[in-house]
């Protein structure tokens, strides 16, 4: 028997003033899963993401995340939800004032109270080894290249070992080497730690190594859904037309 949707998402409405941005979003993610949501600029990826963690109020609709509907959530209630769940965001957010070192050693004691400074340390070092980047451990934020920004970034978001990962455009602003290498972490991360990931992205490389499967908004609905291959020769010319 197939278990239930880590994240299930029912009829999901948002609007900022008279701007309409999703208009009733429907979408599933099982466990191990990793899905790419596609969308033109402004089509509603980031604002669904951002949704689930309670960064943007929902203003109707369901949202279940590990079973459990947090659209009603009192903030302790969701802060215990949000724990098991990281976040890239799209400019890496970085602490231009902090060290690599110190960078993840926040987010780390954020998250885990009571832990020894030899314990994080070594959290620190095996985040930075998952991303190939363990001799920048000492090094400020202006001193790193865009793709090691956005690689500390990701350390900085599994230190925590998250169950759910939710990747916003990881790739955006990155060249096609760059942006490749980023993908194929975000697949080993994915294997290593069994994570479940939306992956929000243009980036039609990076969809295509990373989602099991692809949805595409429109309009502020799922328009389209399936795997890169089968989307790829939908009979829909809208559709169609990301693949070119």
């Amino acid at each position: 028997m197939e278990t239930q949707p880590i994240i299930a998402i029912s009829n999901l409405y948002k609007s900022f003033g008279k701007n309409k941005i999703l208009k009733g979003i429907n979408l599933t993610v099982k466990k191990g899963e990793d899905l790419v949501i596609l969308g033109r600029s402004g089509s509603g990826k980031s604002v669904t993401i951002k949704c689930l963690v309670g960064l943007v109020g929902a203003d109707k609709g369901k949202i279940k995340i590990f079973g459990t509907e947090i659209t009603t959530l009192r903030n302790k209630e969701l802060n215990d939800i949000r724990v098991r769940i990281g976040f890239m965001f799209q400019n890496g957010a970085l602490y231009d004032s902090m060290s690599v070192r110190q960078n993840l050693a926040f987010t780390l004691k954020h998250h885990t109270q009571n832990l020894s400074e030899s314990a994080i340390e070594s959290q620190i070092i095996e985040a930075l080894d998952n991303v190939g980047l363990k001799e920048s451990i000492d090094k400020m934020p202006s001193e790193l290249s865009g793709g090691m920004k956005k690689r500390i970034a990701l350390a900085r978001t599994i230190i925590i070992k998250p169950e759910i990962i939710l990747y916003d455009e990881p790739t955006s602003g990155l060249d096609t080497i760059t942006s490749r290498e980023i993908s194929e972490l975000i697949l080993s991360i994915q294997k290593k730690y069994k994570t479940t990931s939306i992956i929000i992205t243009h980036d039609m490389a990076c969809a295509k190594l990373t989602g099991n499967r692809i949805m595409i908004l429109k309009d502020g609905v799922i328009n389209a859904e399936g795997t890169y291959a089968a989307l790829e020769k939908s009979k829909d010319e809208w559709v169609r037309s990301f693949f070119i």
